[in-house]
């Protein structure tokens, strides 16, 4: 998500000092800065607050109705000194325990279970029981309480090896899912080399590096040992003995949590490196989510085709093999995510799942609706510091409605039936700024308006009791229920069965999942409820036989069950069976597929892995007709298999008059996607097409490919040599004169301003500051001529290297002037829409800030802008690369393996070979300029400012 650990104290600062300026006071006298606006049958109470605890990232909440906080107090210790803040960072960070004791709706104890060298920022926990499970990079820890003393007896680290040491993209909370495993996931911060306990290795990474110093080397194509290549961030499954680690997911930026519901479906949100592009999404077993492209090898910037908008590249969803995206929530910065499955607060919130959105100050809510075999989720703001959503885009005076620093970091659901809103009072989210000082937190709860929730008292030595447990709303106390009603054996299944005619559907789930683990007895009912006529029984109980491998004997019998997400659910399951037992089941799969499902495309396309010839084979087989003349089936299935059989058949739809022009496109990108020499001569012949736009998106996947899949399959013809113009030699004579130590130093400036003024010569200037033989006093000299350089790359990178006279501009000047928003749009088409997108104008070099008004408020966004190097914009940070031969890039890295692209500071990219590359350096500071560089004094900054706040 990309988000820092900040709060109201900084801002006050900062705030105290506008209100002596402006004579006003620091809140909207009108509005309660702690008031939370919710549906109206529905109250928000404070539960607890800071001293109890410090910046919460993530709770759980147990039996007794305790909640468990993890602090991430030493979260980004690098950034300042510990006095400057408050600090543990000898000690290790806190695991929390709050309770209301006397039951008056407000937690009055704060104890500390553990302070633990070990934790450093843990952004995960889990209390099933005397276990509680913490996730904290490198480590998912077990502490386990023998005695009940709310004090640990034992640690046991019971995997390691996640990457992202202090790091919000790293290792997020654990869950306890209705088979009774446990489920989890890990941001994109790798590598992740982790190897269980039965000795299976995970090893899964990307090009992605940066965040902390500590995340350093990091890589894609890596396999680990089911052969496949897993990449970016993962949902992870393992046995509660560390047994059984399994990918269920992958490619995702970073998924703070993932959270099932009791039919076994798991959910999701992800947070984006731009500003409009988060989302939620219901994450299937085996889905790609598509951040980065498939190998893990380069960033969605580096795939984006023309045409594209950001939502579709950012997430790759116009490529074979990728999920569908789900919800675009726009700006923000997604956080925690619970299924609410409960009846305390009435039957019009039972299915609802809560997506907290630190960024925008708002927690989503959504009633899943089934479509295909996928769903359709339709948003709404439930729980929010603004009374409506339009008013936290047009504040008045943003700097002084401290509203805006509500920001929900996780949510959780009680046994009392209660949702448990876990917040830091925070005025700024992204970048890693790190400007917290206090720890400020606190925790709201949400209850019916008018009526008292209290929590059950459960007997978990008894049958009943422990139903009770298996029953509660509370996710990991349903672990206690299904764990002691496992132990009983099948002696419980008369109790279960009846659990089975429950009023809430969710309970019958439960009893499903439990019975299958109930030996052959327990087996023999589940089999029976796969003829059941509630379509959500049959897919639990299909997947609950799945859970204990004693589904192979019901695969043909449910693929053709009318319910698309049990026909899922099957081609999921195919993935591990031999294509010889396989093959009737995919022949039905696909006689089924009514080419219009995406989900069950891509669930058949992940079940082909490996064997997609002989599975495309079926359809052809099934579908004998011409190219020019498919069905939607069979070109959606041509699509999503890409087979190297299907190139002729492809070439020919692709340049086919009579194709549609999208289905033209949609051949050309299966061609892209099969990486054998064919295609890449089928790509060829259709650059020539007559068709201009074949031709035209022919030649740029030609340009594209040759930079990664397809840069060993033909003899590509090489860019030819600089041709060294007289006017060139002559910049090259200047060069030498510079660095000539033998000559006056007047000669040697004289030399550099005549480079300076000249683009090409302030590229030879920026390669002589970066190799080290630019004296100081030499660029001292040119410093302001290089920043009117003709070539924008030039006067960008000056920047990085290159002093220049000017005032300090202050923070708090903003306070002290009125924007003029006109004149500020003007600035930004003549200053930034060079790099930046806002609405319809500009470049997309930079990153889009159309709706950054959303995501900052007026003090945040300008100290983005004055400081532009304090906040880095994931997969905007920029690098020199130097070649062998001497020659210098500067850029943003695009994609990273064999090929190494850059984008420099005007757009341009250049591709290299890895084995050219004599050295990688990070550099320093943003590439984008300070305001002195830009000519931009304070006004300007103040109706610049003022200008992308007030956009609609």
């Amino acid at each position: 998500m990309t988000r820092t650990l900040s709060h109201r104290w900084f801002l006050r600062v900062v705030l105290t000092t506008a209100v002596g300026f402006l004579g006003v006071s620091l809140t909207n006298p009108a509005e309660d800065p702690a008031r939370l606006y919710l549906p109206e049958d529905l109250e928000a109470t404070l539960w607890a607050e800071a001293p109890l605890f410090h910046n919460p990232t993530n709770m759980d909440i147990d039996a007794h109705g305790r909640v468990w906080i993890t602090e991430a107090v030493n979260y980004r210790d690098f950034k300042t000194k510990p006095e400057e803040r408050l600090s543990h960072r000898t000690q290790g960070d806190r695991i929390m325990i709050l309770e209301d004791k006397d039951g008056d709706g407000k937690a009055e104890t704060a104890k500390v279970f553990v302070q633990d060298s070990l934790l450093t920022a843990p952004l995960g926990i889990a209390v099933i029981g005397n276990k509680v499970i913490v996730s904290c990079a490198p480590n998912l820890i077990v502490y386990t309480d023998d005695d009940g003393d709310d004090k640990p007896d034992s640690r046991e680290v019971l995997l390691t090896g996640f990457g992202g040491y202090d790091h919000d993209h790293s290792l997020h909370s654990l869950v306890a899912g209705p088979d009774g495993r446990w489920f989890f996931n890990v941001g994109n911060a790798g590598p992740h080399i982790v190897t269980d306990r039965s000795g299976w290795t995970l090893r899964s990474g990307s090009l992605y590096t940066g965040g902390t110093p500590y995340n350093k080397e990091n890589q894609g194509n890596q396999k680990s040992d089911d052969g496949r290549v897993w990449v970016g961030g993962l949902a992870l499954r393992i046995n509660p003995d560390g047994t059984g680690l399994k990918v269920l997911g992958h490619n995702f930026r970073n998924s703070y949590e993932v959270c099932l519901d009791s039919y076994g479906n798991m959910w999701q949100n992800d947070n984006d490196d731009q500003v409009i592009t988060c989302r939620v999404s219901y994450l299937p077993e085996n889905g790609n989510a598509g951040y980065f492209a498939q190998d893990g090898t380069r960033y969605w910037q580096a795939d984006r085709r023309p045409g594209q908008d950001m939502f579709t590249a950012h997430w790759h969803q116009e490529d074979p093999g990728v999920m569908p995206a789900g919800d675009n929530t726009g700006a923000g910065s997604p956080t925690g995510i619970v299924f609410y499955e409960g009846d305390a607060l009435g039957p019009q919130y039972r299915g609802t799942l809560l997506s907290c959105e630190a960024g925008r100050n708002v927690v989503f809510g959504y009633q899943p609706q089934k479509q295909g075999a996928g769903f359709k989720l339709t948003r709404r703001d439930l729980i929010s510091s603004f009374p409506q959503a339009s008013e936290r885009y047009e504040w008045f005076e943003t700097d002084q409605d401290t509203r805006k620093w509500f920001r929900p970091s996780d949510i959780a659901v009680g046994p009392d039936g209660a949702w448990y809103l876990a917040d830091w009072y925070d005025p700024i989210v992204g970048g890693h700024a790190m400007q917290d000082t206090k720890g400020y937190g606190r925790i709201y709860r949400i209850t019916p308006k008018g009526k008292k929730l209290s929590t059950p008292k459960l007997d978990l030595t008894t049958t009943a009791g422990l139903i009770d447990a298996l029953k509660s709303p509370a996710v990991n106390v349903r672990a206690l229920g299904f764990e002691g009603l496992k132990k009983k054996g099948a002696a419980v299944l008369p109790a279960l069965k009846q659990v089975l005619a429950a009023k809430n559907p969710y309970h019958r789930a439960r009893a499903v999942w439990l019975m299958a683990q109930l030996g052959e007895p327990g087996k023999a009912e589940v089999v029976k409820l796969l003829a059941a006529p509630d379509a959500n029984l049959r897919l639990t109980a299909f997947r609950a036989l799945r859970s204990v491998e004693a589904e192979r004997g019901y695969l043909e019998k449910m693929a053709t069950d009318p319910d698309a997400a049990i026909r899922h659910e099957v081609a999921v399951a195919l993935r591990e069976v031999p294509f010889a037992e396989a093959k009737g089941t995919f022949a039905t799969l696909i006689k089924r597929f009514d080419g219009q499902d995406p989900w069950l495309l891509d669930a058949l396309g992940n079940a082909a892995e490996g064997r997609e010839g002989p599975v495309y084979a079926l359809a052809q087989a099934m579908y004998p007709t011409e190219p020019e003349g498919w069905s939607a089936p069979r070109a959606q299935l041509a699509w999503r298999l890409h087979p190297v059989q299907a190139v002729d058949e492809l070439k020919v739809r692709a340049g086919s008059v009579q194709v549609p022009e999208a289905e033209r496109r949609k051949a050309l990108t299966a061609l892209a996607f099969i990486r054998d020499k064919k295609a890449a001569e089928a790509m060829v012949s259709l650059s020539k097409s007559s068709l201009a736009d074949v031709a035209a998106q022919a030649q740029w996947w030609l340009g594209f490919r040759q930079t990664n899949d397809w840069a060993e399959l033909l003899d590509w013809q090489q860019a030819t040599a600089q041709v060294l113009t007289p006017a060139y030699l002559q910049l090259l004579e200047l060069k030498k004169r510079v660095v000539d130590k033998n000559l006056p130093v007047e000669a040697r400036i004289e030399a550099a301003r005549r480079l300076a003024t000249d683009a090409q010569g302030g590229n030879l200037l920026l390669d002589l500051k970066v190799q080290g033989q630019l004296p100081g006093n030499i660029s001292e000299a040119i410093s302001e001529l290089i920043f009117k350089n003709p070539d924008q790359n030039v006067r960008v990178l000056a920047s990085q290297f290159f002093p220049r006279a000017g005032k300090v501009l202050k923070v708090d000047f903003i306070a002290r002037m009125q924007a003029d928003a006109e004149r500020g749009k003007v600035l930004f088409g003549t200053r930034c829409a060079t790099c930046h997108r806002h609405g319809e104008a500009g470049a997309d070099i930079g990153p889009d800030l159309t709706t950054i008004h959303q995501k900052f408020d007026k003090l945040g966004l300008l100290d983005a802008i004055v400081n532009p190097s304090a906040s880095l914009v994931f997969g905007y940070e920029a690098y020199t690369i130097t070649t062998h031969q001497g020659q210098t890039y500067f850029g943003f890295l695009l994609s990273d393996g064999a090929t190494v692209v850059l984008k420099d500071a005007a757009g341009q990219r250049h591709t290299l070979k890895a084995a050219d590359i004599k050295s990688r350096e990070p550099l320093p500071n943003s590439l984008m300029p300070e305001p002195t560089a830009l000519g931009l004094d304070e006004q300007a900054l103040a109706d610049l400012t003022g200008y992308l706040m007030s956009f609609k």
